[in-house]
């Protein structure tokens, strides 16, 4: 067994699954723009929102890396109506139904669909999403960083990645 160090771009790059982002009815554009910066680093394809709450304050100020210039982030009427093609949905909820995800196997083409700050996704959006999963927590985390969790257990699972202990050095198994 050796073990070969790659880059976070060589992990990202490596992996060929497709994801994207729906989030539902988000409230602060602190959330929304640390969203686009996680969604950038961890190769995300598009975010969309709901609602009108996000876009009476818009401001990217969390966003430093000016990633909503480079990624689409789509205002929409029904996240539902824009699923990708080949797409499937999971909510990141708590949830009687959900599973934990430590346990989950996310799939190759996802769309994560969040709730918003200070609220959860209602039954009418739970019940169109194949797969509900929640991070288990001793208490409710902030939407960028759930959002954060998520993609990094993507990542993780799907590449093989894993990390030389005290380094946080991204390292390969082979």
């Amino acid at each position: 067994m050796s073990i070969e160090t790659i880059t976070r771009k060589q992990a990202v790059l490596g992996y060929t699954g497709y994801s994207c982002i729906g989030l539902y009815n988000p409230k602060g554009p602190e959330n929304v723009g640390s969203i686009m910066r996680a969604a950038g680093c961890y190769g995300v394809n598009t975010v969309f929102y709901t609602g009108k709450r996000y876009e009476r304050a818009v401001e990217f100020r969390t966003d430093t890396k000016q990633v909503h210039l480079q990624l689409p982030l789509i205002g929409v009427d029904d996240l539902q109506q824009v699923i990708p093609f080949g797409c499937v949905p999971v909510a990141i909820e708590v949830h009687p139904d959900a599973k934990p995800l430590t346990e989950y196997q996310h799939p190759e083409r996802a769309f994560y669909i969040f709730g918003p700050e200070d609220g959860s996704l209602k039954k009418n959006v739970t019940s169109w999403c194949k797969d509900i999963v929640y991070i288990p927590t001793h208490g409710c985390m902030n939407l960028a960083a759930t959002v954060n969790v998520v993609l990094y257990d993507r990542m993780l699972k799907a590449t093989g990645t894993r990390f030389a202990a005290g380094t946080g050095v991204p390292q390969n198994q082979d």
